[in-house]
Formats: structure tokens, C-alpha cells, sequence
């Protein structure tokens, strides 16, 4: 803008007869202070403080998210990308302003960086909501960094550019090249078979990781890393070139330039990543073998998305995985590093490799398709490139390198990185179950030379799952017992309900859903000697147990989930005595985090969000289920809530919240049960010992509920203990979706007592009654 435009816009600020024109970032999202001309002016005199000119400010706004922490060496040249993208941008004529949020690297984030995960993602979401950008870029790199960018910025939904920090360069010692972190693994692995002395590992430790940068092997950072560009959103070479190289610095810049276009476009995360978008970066994910964390986070990232929540799944990367060969050799399922990725062409040349299995119709930031991408960018193979980016039709894996296993032991999924296993028997296995409770009991018996133990065992490590630890720790790498290690033993088959890291291998069954954390899992229910086997051909993973006793177990487990949950915040009855009462962070995790095949993110989180109950502002005590449109659409003063987290029982026997409980305890029962003061379970089951002598109520046969709703929600609000204060039926009505159950006191009220939602709050709440059409 020239002199004169500059002072005619800045003086149309001040101009109170007209309202504020819609303009860059700067003039979004003002402070609210019931002046509009007034916000900005507030936010136009305090922004100046920092030296900004009318002219500056009156153009294209860019922020850029900065991770730099002295705890995170993985973030180390974050300084100097950050002002590389200010060059990007202020040459392509925006406004680029930095800002910090958490900073998260593996080795130092207590218990796990997993278990901040969503935390960062929710600070990166409402900072991005908060600041008034046009666009915004986000630096970062450790493992669980970009996964939680991806999955704030999804939601905040403004134009988003990752710039990733990059991978590390090589180390070397004793003439063997190194790289964090497979090498690490693989040389302590050897270390404790006896086979390094002290001062080999000592010496190897220095050059593990010899500059700043991510993981130079295909581990979560890296993987991440190819799958962002796979979706599109940044510049291919930008997801290999090494964190030091000059390289990267340039893509910082070409960034910044990418930025300025994008908030000229307009086009936000929403709207430019599309089913197309993530079938591409599974199978990028596929033929990398990339890091099964990365399974994790693609499905947290997925149901961020409002028009794709749920719609892609562990079935659909399997399937994918069924038709797609692992083509790149890197360690851990290779022999290389991601400098010889990048030396070989990196993405470009992947995508080239893979294009006649990618849908080339996807979008990307750049203002064309993947196809017509790929068309502006050809890519000439070469020997070398050749050497670590297979042909199609010579890959590594014919397909799968990732695979997902279901069966009795994990009704709800878990998976396993088949191209790591270093015994390809052991994809078929059976043995008896050596259980470790936890990761202390692990780490207490694991070298115990009396251990009961062999390689034909089965290595079962329970309880850290999502709530388990809480964080689901990357401790799924069970060590091999030292005994065993000394007789040559490199690999066995090992199941937990928690990860490992990208950077590792072995025949590893992870993320085994239900967790043994949550009451009647079959994971927890396994003991000493159980034979546990798999079979990665049949996608089966199960425990040979007869199923009247596996169901006397998951029942203990459940029973005392339920004593624990009751415990939290509740007033032991008659004794005035208050119990374990939950705060923090650490509460609000155990409460709301979901399962792994739902990708370990709060439920809350989500694009589909929790349901929500309404007490309205009279004097009865009326509980309602509402959904969250209903709830949208209700004025201010009609809302007082309390949230209600989907409840996940893992025997596979209950659905994802009370409702879906109900509806299938009377499919089982053919009855309804109401409970009383016993346990919600034992209400609603139903059944003669449970629903119909513990609630004193008449049950509806279920023959008489054919067009029915059913609603239920629990008076205590945990979820698990309390008085039932709903669990009825309802005949069909006119508007279902506004129509809910009413109860006092968990005494169920007649139909001429039900009301419609569209009244709450009102006078005449609930004064006739609502008729059967």
C-alpha cells in the first residue's frame, strides 16, 4: 500500500459511523470489550510498542509457533528457521509475528511425552484461535510435536504450513556409522547380551546422535515428517533435508512465501485435507514402514476433522496396507538413514515410485492437486536411489508392513510392524504367557535368573495403556531376559497395551485395545501360562482361555474399576468421609482420554465432542441427554452443564456411553433395568440377580419397546457409581432428537411428564404433555 492508502485505512479505523471493515488478521478476533473501534484501538496502540508501523500492520498477518526450548535439542535450530520464515514472508509481502507454545521432546517429558500430547494440541488450537493471523506455521519436529500441531490447527482451522526441524546427521564409531535412535536401541540390546564392554557403549553413546535434529531412521519424527507431506501440506524435500544443512533453511524461507499465499487463499485445514488426502499418507506410511505410533496420530488428527471423524479407521489402514509394498530401506525395518532418504530424492522420488497407488486427485497448500504436482516435478531414478527406494516391483515387503490384528484378546484392535520383526516365524506363534503386571514389576523380575522363561514364551506386559500409566508409554519393547539375550535370543513375541518407538523393532504386538487398565479387558485378564498367540497371515491376535473363565476375570477386573472410579471425589456414604479426590492435568487425562484405535485423544477434543446434560434453571431436579446440536441452539440462559465423558467398558460388552449400555443390556436381557442405589452395572443389566430385584421398579418387557429411545445417565456423575437418575423409554414422538427422559430422584416419570426441550427455561416448562404421533 502507498502512503496515502495507508493513512486513508488508518483513518477509516477511527471513523465511529461505519462499522470496522473486515481486513487482515490484525483486525480479527478483537478483545472484547463492547466497542469494537475501541479494541482496536487498545490492540493498535499497545502493538506499536514493538515498533510497527500503520503500513506494516496493514498487511497479511503470519504467525509462526515457536517450539525452541533448551530441553529439546530436536528443536535446537528453531531460532534460526523462525528467522528465515520472517524472510519468507516479509519478501512476499506479510507480517510475520512469532509466538511460543509447549515444547515437548521424548527424553524429557515425565511420565511421557504421549501423556502431553493433547495438552500441546490444545494450546496450539487456542493460540491459533487467540492471535489474529491470517495463516499460520508451525515449527516443530519431536515426535509427538507435529502430530499435536496437526491436531490443533485442524481444529482452530486457519491456514496452516508445517515446517518440520528435520532429521540429525549421522555419527560414527569404530568405523560403523550410527544414528539415533535404532542404533541406540540395537548396541544396549548388545550391551547387556554381554557382548560390548563399559567403554564401547560409552563411546558409542557420544556419537548416537552428534547434532541437533530428530531421529536420523524412519522413527515417529521422520515419519510424521513424509506423512505431512504426503498430505499435501508442505514442501516434499522439506520432510528430509537434514536439520543443519542450508537446505532447510531455504525451505524455512520458501515457508514464509507459502504462508503469505495461503492467507491470501484462504483455504483452511478443513476444507483442503480430504479422505484422498489421508489414504495417501497411510500409504506413504505403508511403504516407509513408519512407526506405529504414527497410527496413533493419524487417527487422533482424523477426528479432528468434522466431515471425516470416524469415517477412516484401523480397517482402512490395513486394507491400504493389503495393496502396498514396503519400498524404502531404512532402519528399523531396513539397513539406512534419513540422510540417504533425502540423497535419493526423498519424497519426490517416493511419490514418483507410489504413483499409480496414490489418489492424485488430492489438494494441496500449493494451489494444485497432487497430480498436477507430481507433473511440475519430475523425478529420474538412479542407482543409489534405486538402492534405498525400491522399485514396486522389487520392494522389501510384498505388503503390510504395518498390520492391524484383532481376536479375543483385543476386540478393539492393536497393532504390529510385521517389517521389524527380526524372526519372520514369530509372525505366527503361539507360547505361554509370561505376565508382568507393570513397568516396575517388569523391571524387578525381567533378569531374574529363576524367571520361568523361554523363547518360545510370550512376553505379556500389562497396564500401560492410556490410562493404565497414565500416557501409554513407548515400553512395549520388552527387553529380552538377560539369560536369554546371553544365549544369542534376539527376538521374541511381546504384547502390550502400550507403544514403542519408531526407532525400534521386534515381533511386537502394540496398542492392544481395551487396555488392561479398564475393567473386563481381556489384556488384563491374562495370566502366567495362558497360551497367547498370533497370527499376522489371519490378522488374529488371542489367549486360549475357556470362555466361561475369561468372563469370571474380565468381571473381577471390571468390579474393580468400578470401586476405584466410585472412590474418586465421592463422599463415603454415612461417614462423612471424603475420598481420593482427583486435580490437575493428571485428572483430567484419566477422565477423558480415549482408547488407542480412536488415536489417545480426549473425547472432548474431538470434532464429535461429548455429550452434554442439562439442568434447567427451575426449581425440579430434571436431568436431560441432549446432543450437541440441541445444545447449540439453547440461549445462554438456558445452560447449565455438566459433561459426561463416553464411558468405555472393554469386555466389548458395553458401547461407548451409558446410552449405548442400555440399549444393549436389554438386547442381551429382554429387559429393562432401572437401578436404585446399587451400581449402575448392577442396574442396568436387567437381569433377576441385577435390574429387577435391586431396583424395586416394574420392568417393560422388551417386546413393548420396538420404537423406543433409551436414555440413561448417572446421578453421581462419574460414570460408574451413584443413583441411576435415567434409564427409560420413551413411545416415538414427533421430534425425537428434542425429546428426553425426565427424572426425580431416580423415580421414572410418567410420558405426560416428558418435556420438550424447546421449553427449558421457560414459564410454562413442561405444563402438557407431549402426545404420540
Amino acid at each position: 500500500m502507498d502512503a496515502t492508502s495507508v493513512k486513508e485505512a488508518v483513518m477509516a479505523d477511527y471513523d465511529l459511523s461505519k462499522p470496522l471493515q473486515a481486513g487482515t488478521g490484525f483486525k480479527k478476533g478483537l478483545t472484547n470489550y463492547g466497542d469494537q473501534h475501541f479494541s482496536l484501538f487498545l490492540r493498535k496502540a499497545f502493538i506499536k510498542a514493538a515498533g510497527y508501523s500503520d503500513d506494516a500492520l496493514s498487511r497479511p498477518l503470519v504467525g509462526i509457533i515457536n517450539t525452541y526450548s533448551g530441553f529439546n535439542p530436536c528443536h535446537a535450530n528453531v531460532p534460526q528457521l523462525i528467522e528465515a520464515t520472517k524472510r519468507g514472508v516479509l519478501l512476499s509481502g506479510g507480517l510475520p509475528i512469532d509466538f511460543p507454545t509447549i515444547s515437548l521432546h521424548e527424553s524429557f517429558a515425565s511420565p511421557t511425552s504421549m501423556y502431553l500430547r493433547n495438552l500441546m494440541s490444545m494450546d496450539t488450537e487456542e493460540m491459533i484461535k487467540a492471535q489474529p493471523v491470517d495463516a499460520v506455521i508451525t515449527i516443530g519436529g519431536c515426535d509427538k510435536t507435529v502430530p499435536a500441531q496437526l491436531m490443533g490447527a485442524i481444529s482452530a482451522n486457519k491456514p496452516v504450513l508445517p515446517l518440520v526441524t528435520g532429521p540429525m546427521m549421522l555419527g560414527s564409531y569404530g568405523g560403523v556409522r550410527l544414528g539415533a535412535c535404532t542404533d541406540c536401541r540395537n548396541n544396549w540390546a548388545t550391551y547387556r547380551a554381554g557382548e560390548l564392554d563399559m567403554e564401547d557403549i560409552a563411546g558409542i553413546n557420544e556419537e548416537l546422535a552428534p547434532t541437533s535434529g530428530t531421529c536420523g531412521v524412519m522413527g515417529t519424527a521422520s515419519t510424521m515428517a513424509c506423512i505431512t507431506a504426503a498430505l499435501g501440506l508442505m514442501p516434499l524435500r522439506g520432510a528430509s533435508a537434514p536439520a543443519v544443512s542450508s537446505t532447510r533453511l531455504r525451505l524455512a524461507e520458501e515457508t514464509g512465501h507459502n504462508a503469505v499465499a495461503a492467507a491470501k487463499s484462504k483455504v483452511p485445514p478443513q476444507d483442503l485435507l480430504t479422505a484422498a488426502s489421508f489414504h495417501n499418507a497411510i500409504t506413504v506410511l505403508q511403504a516407509i514402514g513408519g512407526s506405529t505410533n504414527a497410527i496413533v496420530h493419524l487417527l487422533a488428527i482424523i477426528n479432528r476433522h468434522p466431515q471425516l471423524t470416524g469415517t477412516i479407521t484401523l480397517k482402512t489402514i490395513d486394507d491400504i496396507g493389503r495393496r502396498t509394498p514396503l519400498i524404502v530401506d531404512l532402519k528399523p525395518s531396513g539397513d539406512n538413514y534419513m540422510t540417504d532418504f533425502h540423497n535419493a530424492g526423498g519424497m519426490l522420488a517416493l511419490l514418483h515410485t507410489l504413483h499409480s497407488l496414490l489418489d492424485l486427485s488430492a489438494p494441496t497448500i500449493f494451489s494444485c492437486t497432487l497430480g498436477d504436482l507430481l507433473a511440475k516435478t519430475p523425478f529420474k531414478p538412479f542407482p543409489f536411489s534405486l538402492s534405498i527406494i525400491r522399485p514396486l516391483t522389487s520392494p522389501l515387503h510384498p505388503s503390510s508392513s504395518l498390520v492391524v490384528l484383532t481376536g479375543n484378546l483385543a476386540p478393539n484392535g492393536a497393532v504390529l510392524k510385521a517389517s521389524a520383526s527380526k524372526y519372520r516365524h514369530l509372525l505366527s506363534h503361539s507360547g505361554p504367557a509370561v505376565v508382568f503386571h507393570n513397568t516396575a514389576d517388569l523391571a524387578a523380575r525381567i533378569d531374574d535368573p529363576d524367571l520361568d522363561v523361554t523363547e518360545n514364551s510370550v512376553l505379556v506386559l500389562q497396564n500401560i495403556g492410556p490410562k493404565g500409566n497414565p500416557g501409554m508409554p513407548e515400553a512395549g519393547v520388552i527387553p529380552i531376559p538377560r539369560k536369554l539375550a546371553a544365549q544369542g535370543v534376539k527376538d521374541m513375541l511381546r504384547i502390550s497395551d502400550g507403544r514403542m518407538s519408531g526407532t525400534a523393532g521386534g515381533t511386537i504386538v502394540l496398542h492392544v485395545s481395551p487396555e488392561a487398565g479398564v475393567g473386563g479387558s481381556p489384556l488384563g485378564a491374562v495370566r502366567d501360562g495362558d497360551v497367547v498367540g498370533v497370527d499376522v497371515e489371519g490378522r488374529k491376535v488371542w489367549v486360549e482361555v475357556e470362555e466361561g473363565e475369561m468372563r469370571k476375570r474380565m468381571a473381577v477386573g471390571m468390579e474393580r474399576e468400578m470401586v476405584e472410579e466410585g472412590k474418586r471425589g465421592e463422599e463415603e456414604k454415612g461417614q462423612g468421609k471424603v475420598g481420593v479426590r482427583g486435580r490437575g492435568y493428571r485428572w483430567l487425562f484419566e477422565k477423558h482420554v480415549n482408547q488407542a484405535e480412536e488415536g489417545c485423544d480426549f473425547d472432548f477434543l474431538t470434532a464429535k465432542g461429548v455429550e452434554l446434560v442439562v439442568r434447567p434453571e427451575d426449581d425440579r431436579d430434571f436431568t436431560r441427554v441432549v446432543s450437541a446440536e440441541v445444545w447449540q441452539g439453547l440461549s445462554v440462559g438456558e445452560r447449565r452443564v455438566e459433561i459426561i465423558p463416553p464411558r468405555r467398558d472393554a469386555g466389548g460388552e458395553f458401547g461407548e456411553n451409558l446410552r449405548d449400555d442400555v440399549v444393549r443390556c436389554v438386547e442381551t436381557s429382554g429387559a429393562l433395568g432401572v437401578g436404585g442405589e446399587e451400581s449402575v452395572n448392577d442396574g442396568l443389566v436387567g437381569s433377576e440377580s441385577g435390574g429387577e430385584e435391586s431396583s424395586g421398579v416394574v420392568l417393560a418387557d422388551l417386546a413393548d419397546l420396538e420404537d423406543a429411545a433409551f436414555l440413561a445417565v448417572c446421578a453421581g456423575q462419574d460414570g460408574d457409581e451413584g443413583d441411576v437418575a435415567g434409564a427409560a423409554c420413551l413411545s416415538r414422538v414427533g421430534h425425537e432428537s428434542e425429546i428426553v427422559d425426565a427424572r426425580v430422584e431416580g423415580e421414572l416419570i410418567a410420558l405426560d411428564d416428558v418435556f420438550d426441550l424447546r421449553s427449558i427455561g421457560s414459564a410454562d416448562a413442561g405444563s402438557g404433555p407431549i402426545q404420540d404421533e
